[in-house]
């Protein structure tokens, strides 16, 4: 290598550790704010909410984002099915004959599938002989066994209308009357109905979706919605019915409150090739509710009106009980003797029908159409159960009347949301706009123009409130409130501490063991007081002592005289012979 590169190179790697012994330095610190906080936040031994500003891709920090409910729109009208219309058609011309004979009203029906005649015929006997014997009659109110005491009158000749359910021997039937002659024409051909879906073999014949010809638009948070955003499923009275926000992989999110925040749709409301002796509304049904619950459309559904703009307002609401010794609250359902027949979580509503569809497979041997399938169990179908109709109403006044124990056995969930809505109408398209929006609407939506107004409706679905509420139990007293309340009570009415409590209870453990100690001595002393027994050798003199003297007679004392001797001073005395010779020798 030449000498110069080799200088240069030098040069090089000596500024390179000059800038190096720049950095280090004697007191080293932060270039920048970030190069702090980047620092701390790696070598922090905080934990907790700090993590949620310190973690780059922390999905918590959308902890505050609201998560959107789920929103299912039904078309409010069932569906003239192509697997079932021959049969319908069939079941309208006799309502049409029926409806004939009791109120002279000849019905216009659409006769496209009646243009075979052996068709017909072949079809009608099967069906004529059910309807017959479920016939639709007109009575005397005074007829009638069980009739509200309310019932108003129908019209001045005072009757009412129902049809006969019997048994299967016929030895027991009643009439189910209606005051109403709309309501009785709807249940009667409700009831045919639903034996008619009931008898087709495969439930996918009914799965006809037509989403694009009912939704013309959908939005939300000013994105488009495609079909990875709501699932479809067919509803007996409501039709095809769609489900918004369902899917729990990839659920709406809401950072704003607001319309342009929320779910936007425009629906069509037009009623070709629909069932009008089923349904006698239109316009579409809206229920709001929270994912991986059931949508009981006949619950908490409301319908939207047709040529309205319908402005729905939500506010998310939690409530929280306390299970235990507190309320008879289940957590998941599990203690709950009762079967869950939909694929959802627990709730009070789920548990209320799986208990009816339970007792109706029981008791009448076939499941109701309008609740889930359990297992080894058919649904109810004329053809194959007689007197499923009978056995149904007869079930159904017992339910109502909590016979059938469902809704004590069904308790509260302890985790629930709900959410409370409030509406606001306005006229869509305006005068001034509808030229334009419908001719838009019929060139992107073959929209048939000539309807108008009433075959089209705007929903906005959205959070009033940036937040929630959260309705929380908590018990009235605990043990720490409960001493806490003792304490307080103590220092008003005796004016002591804690302090003060202690030494009153020392003082109460000494005066304990003191009696303790004075009792064991008071006995061990009179132990020691208790007379001894007489000994072996003396003689017993008892029988000789006096009587014991009454209680009354003075007590007498023996006093016994002591004569004390003497002592005898004879060695005193001189003796006689020793005291003569001592006298005379003096």
């Amino acid at each position: 290598m030449p000498e110069g590169e080799k200088t240069g190179q030098c040069k090089q790697e000596e500024e390179q550790e000059q800038k190096e012994e720049e950095r280090e330095g004697l007191i080293e610190f932060y270039g920048s704010y970030q190069e702090l906080f980047q620092f701390f936040c790696s070598n922090t031994t905080i934990h907790g909410a700090i993590r949620l500003v310190c973690s780059k891709k922390n999905k918590m920090k959308t902890a505050f984002w609201l998560t959107f409910p789920a929103v299912t729109l039904c078309t409010l009208n069932p569906y003239r099915y192509s697997a079932i219309r021959k049969k319908l058609d069939e079941l309208d011309q006799i309502t049409h004959q029926t409806l004939l004979d009791l109120y002279d009203y000849n019905m216009s029906l659409a006769r496209s599938d009646w243009s075979m005649q052996s068709t017909r015929k072949r079809s009608s006997r099967s069906l004529l002989h059910h309807v017959q014997r479920h016939p639709l009659r007109r009575q005397k109110r005074d007829n009638l066994v069980n009739l509200p005491e309310n019932s108003p009158s129908v019209d001045k000749n005072d009757w009412k209308i129902g049809f006969v359910l019997c048994s299967e021997n016929n030895k027991d039937c009643f009439h189910q009357a209606y005051s109403s002659g709309v309501d009785a024409v709807r249940e009667w051909y409700s009831f045919h109905y639903i034996n008619i879906l009931a008898q087709m073999p495969d439930a996918k014949a009914l799965d006809e979706s037509d989403f694009e010809n009912f939704i013309y638009a959908c939005r939300f948070n000013e994105a488009t919605c495609d079909k990875a955003n709501y699932t479809h499923f067919h509803h007996p009275l409501y039709g095809n019915c769609y489900t918004f926000n369902d899917n729990s992989s990839s659920l709406w999110t809401s950072s704003l409150p607001g319309i342009s925040n929320g779910l936007s749709l425009v629906v069509r409301t037009e009623q070709n090739d629909f069932i009008p002796l089923l349904s006698t509304v239109t316009g579409a049904r809206v229920m709001v509710h929270d994912q991986n619950e059931p949508a009981f459309m006949d619950d908490g559904g409301f319908n939207v009106r047709p040529g309205i703009e319908t402005s729905i307002s939500m506010r998310k609401e939690m409530t929280v009980r306390l299970g235990g010794s507190y309320s008879d609250c289940t957590e998941d359902g599990s203690d709950v003797p009762v079967q869950n027949l939909y694929s959802s979580r627990y709730t009070e509503q789920v548990c209320i029908r799986s208990c009816f569809q339970l007792n109706m497979v029981e008791r009448c041997g076939c499941a109701y159409y309008f609740y889930p399938l359990p297992a080894g169990a058919e649904y109810c179908d004329y053809t194959k159960h007689v007197a499923w109709g009978y056995c149904y109403y007869k079930l159904l006044a017992e339910f109502k009347a909590d016979v059938l124990g469902c809704f004590h056995k069904c308790r509260k969930p302890c985790r629930m949301t709900e959410y409370q809505l409030s509406a606001g109408y306005s006229r869509w398209p305006s005068a001034v706009s509808e030229d334009w929006v419908f001719y838009m609407l019929s060139q992107q939506n073959k929209y048939n123009i000539t309807s108008k107004r009433n075959g089209v409706a705007k929903v906005n679905i959205f959070f009033e409130e940036w937040n929630y509420k959260t309705n929380g139990e908590s018990p009235a007293f605990t043990v720490v409130t409960l001493l806490s309340q003792l304490g307080n009570q103590w220092s008003l009415w005796f004016g002591s501490s804690v302090l003060s409590v202690m030494e009153l209870a020392e003082l109460i453990l000494d005066v304990i063991i003191i009696t303790c100690i004075l009792a064991v001595r008071w006995f061990r002393s009179r132990q020691q007081l208790s007379p001894l027994g007489p000994p072996p050798n003396s003689q017993d003199n008892t029988a000789f002592q006096d009587e014991v003297p009454a209680l009354g007679a003075p007590h007498r004392f023996t006093v016994e005289a002591v004569v004390t001797k003497l002592p005898s001073y004879n060695s005193l005395e001189p003796r006689g012979p020793s005291r003569d010779g001592e006298l005379g020798h003096e």
